[in-house]
């Protein structure tokens, strides 16, 4: 199956759609340290990297008429800064707020779904106005912004199609279902509440949810405080071992009641690494220790058995205060960047060649490619058992010039 990755960044989404089996026809990327990062894993011959398409551009500025092929998923992690808390909250004011260049490649290509990933801070209630016109602009994309038109102007006349059910819009259309998502619980060994939009092409009939989740902290608590395997798998004595949640005990037992598999913490994730202080570790890509962290108020670090503190790329830099390791002992250092790699579930083989803040930046930046993955996958199977279901896709497969020029337009 076809895709196309806007707003790329260093691939975290794109990596998990490849691996879920699509094939990107192009990603696109503007920042030319990140589109750096997935030349040097290319030339590597990185198996789900190698064979992409990238294209060091503006979204703004690419024609997506050139691209001939059916689209069956356009997914854009659209820049989060216009919306998020450690950004300076401009919103729908702010340069880069891309939403509206996504929906001109949703109207272009006409992709058979779209996945977009944005930032928890989208969906604040000073938002709520402009996250229910992306869905509205995603749902009915043929009703176009009019030169000089205000976006508030231009969502009351989506308004009007929404409460009518689409009564009276004839052309492209689809069915929106947003959510916000805890990598945590689809275990990335990280905290990280993101938004999700899913959307399907109204005429294929899909019925779509999002994932199941399958993993909670319930379960964690059950494996540590409750069975004990936690400490005993890691070989944790007993006086190096965190102090008990308090206030968990009825949690405990009422995870039996829905079993899941635990969250996948820090430690989990790294136990096989060396301390990067230790001679030899530079020898493992990346593992190289950073000097000068520090802990103080609002930047405590990821404690050692939890899931990691969403990793954060900052709007005025890098904040390390939140890129660290909280030890049992107290003790603090930042995480390497092969370590913030884990978190983000980049595969091993993934390597990162710029500056320590430059990578963490990065990885920041990027959905964990776990979750890209499964629910990549999850629409790939959706997709496939409708084709198999209709026998043929019509009007699917023809090119998007063709459809364009054969659409009706209603606005």
């Amino acid at each position: 199956m076809k895709s196309v990755e806007l707003f790329s960044g260093a691939g975290g989404l794109a990596l998990g759609i490849s691996q879920a089996g699509f094939h990107h026809e192009v990603v696109i990327e503007l920042d030319h340290d990140a589109c750096n990062t997935i030349r040097a894993n290319q030339a590597r011959q990185l198996e789900h990297v190698r064979d992409w398409k990238l294209e060091e551009t503006d979204v703004k500025a690419f024609d997506f008429g050139r691209l001939e092929s059916s689209i069956d998923l356009l997914a854009a992690g659209v820049p989060c800064q216009p919306w998020s808390i450690g950004g300076k909250h401009r919103g729908y004011e702010d340069d880069r707020n891309l939403f509206p260049d996504t929906i001109r490649a949703v109207v272009s290509l006409r992709p058979k779904a779209i996945l977009i990933e944005n930032v928890k801070g989208l969906t604040r209630q000073s938002f709520a106005n402009y996250f229910s016109y992306i869905q509205f602009m995603l749902e009915f994309p043929k009703v176009t912004r009019k030169p000089h038109e205000a976006w508030l102007d231009h969502r009351t006349r989506l308004e009007k199609y929404v409460t009518a059910r689409g009564k009276g819009y004839r052309g492209l259309r689809y069915n929106v279902v947003p959510k916000l998502l805890n990598a945590a619980n689809y275990g990335v060994p990280q905290r990280r509440e993101r938004v999700f939009i899913a959307a399907f092409r109204e005429d294929l009939g899909i019925e779509w949810s999002f994932p199941k989740e399958t993993h909670s902290q319930e379960m964690l608590w059950v494996d540590q405080w409750g069975t004990g395997e936690y400490w005993e798998r890691h070989q944790v004595p007993l006086k190096q071992r965190p102090k008990r949640p308090t206030g968990i005990e009825n949690r405990i037992a009422e995870a039996s009641l829905f079993p899941m598999l635990p969250w996948i913490t820090v430690r989990d994730r790294i136990h096989d690494l060396p301390d990067p202080r230790r001679p030899g570790a530079r020898e493992i890509p990346n593992h190289v220790f950073q000097s000068g962290a520090r802990s103080y108020v609002g930047h405590t670090g990821s404690p050692l058995d939890e899931p990691a503190k969403t990793l954060k790329a900052g709007d005025h830099g890098v904040p390390g205060g939140e890129n660290m390791i909280a030890f049992p002992n107290g003790d603090v250092r930042y995480f390497t960047v092969r370590e913030a790699a884990r978190m983000q579930t980049f595969p091993e083989e993934f390597i990162f060649e710029s500056s320590w803040s430059e990578n963490m930046r990065q990885l920041g930046n990027a959905v964990p490619v776990e979750l890209g993955r499964i629910i990549a996958s999850d629409i790939r199977q959706k997709l496939t058992s409708q084709h198999r279901s209709n026998g043929k896709l019509g009007q699917c497969e023809l090119s998007p010039r063709l459809i364009r020029s054969t659409s009706g337009i209603s606005a």
